[in-house]
């Protein structure tokens, strides 16, 4: 039992009580490291979202990763063929733990337009636990950047 007067001690001395979870959890939650599977308008988007006018750096998501050993992150964006699956698959794999997912754009979350096709997927859920759906055909940076924020709440464990 914490009395009030320890907590009051803690606070003048600048002490800060917390478990290395939380710590670890905290660095994990704003400093994603994406790494980006793209096909179509959806990376159009994700790549206007780095550009000045949106600029994702202010998130500290900017360090997009081009092997899948350095990120943390999976940023699906657009649809998967049959053919792209098994890739797609092998790049999750070789990220380390922890490691999410987030699908970008209707293609991604459910087939979108394409889902009739015979070489698209009904959506990167049928092979990859997905984390976060950004919906929008194809969604704004703005929708990009709230999905990433959305992210980093579910990291925390606020979600």
């Amino acid at each position: 039992m914490v009395l009030d007067h320890d907590v009051r001690m803690l606070e003048k001395n600048n002490i800060i009580v917390t478990t290395l979870e939380k710590i670890w959890n905290w660095g994990r939650a704003h400093s994603f490291w994406p790494l980006s599977y793209g096909c179509n308008c959806c990376p159009i988007e994700m790549m206007a979202s780095g550009a000045a006018r949106f600029d994702i750096a202010r998130y500290g998501y900017e360090v997009f990763r081009a092997s899948p050993r350095q990120a943390d992150l999976l940023i699906v964006a657009g649809p998967v063929t049959v053919k792209m699956k098994p890739v797609v698959q092998r790049v999750y794999l070789q990220m380390p733990e922890p490691k999410w997912v987030l699908a970008m754009g209707n293609c991604a979350i459910s087939g979108g337009p394409f889902k009739d096709g015979y070489s698209v997927l009904p959506g990167c859920d049928t092979f990859l636990p997905v984390d976060v759906y950004v919906p929008g055909c194809p969604p704004r940076p703005e929708a990009l950047f709230h999905g990433l924020l959305e992210l980093k709440a579910k990291v925390l464990g606020q979600r």
